[in-house]
């Protein structure tokens, strides 16, 4: 019997991604050369227990041409960033599905909104503009399930843009 490769996400960074970061997505259509690509602010990630696959949560009217896009080709590349510190993230993966949210999906993101603002506010940030940032009518939010591929460190200095770790 084979045995599985171990995930693309390590344990810590599953963490970090579910912290409060800045999450941004983006993606573009089938004929990714000649299209120009989708971006929208994430409002939640969800890390599956066994590490294999990301949930992002997103607002269907600001995610438009990203859930067209993920539709059109399966591929989604999310930033996830730790305002105080840069620490930087960029997940590109395949597979991308789109789907209605859970109740723990919701709870989750409502979880992520309160740690941002928790990250952000020592910062000089104001609690109520950040809150209404991070805030949707909970059937206006789907939810996008894809499979990583690559893992970057994105973080500014000499090791920005090095791939951590990519799919066999």
């Amino acid at each position: 019997m084979a045995i599985a490769p171990a995930p693309l996400i390590d344990e810590t960074q599953a963490a970090f991604l579910q912290g409060g970061v800045s999450i941004s997505a983006a993606s573009s259509g089938a004929q990714a050369a000649s299209s120009f690509p989708s971006l929208c602010r994430v409002l939640a990630c969800e890390v599956a227990p066994d590490r294999r696959r990301l949930t992002v949560l997103v607002s269907r009217t600001q995610a438009a041409a990203l859930l067209r896009d993920v539709g059109e080709s399966g591929r989604l590349a999310v930033v996830f960033s730790q305002p105080s510190t840069h620490r930087t993230l960029q997940i590109k993966g395949e597979e991308a599905q789109i789907g209605p949210v859970t109740a723990q999906q919701l709870e989750a993101m409502r979880q992520h909104r309160d740690a941002f603002v928790a990250e952000v506010v020592p910062l000089g940030f104001a609690d109520a503009p950040v809150r209404l940032l991070l805030t949707c009518d909970d059937d206006e939010i789907v939810a996008i399930r894809y499979t990583p591929v690559a893992v970057f460190d994105q973080s500014p200095g000499p090791r920005a843009g090095n791939m951590l770790r990519a799919a066999p």
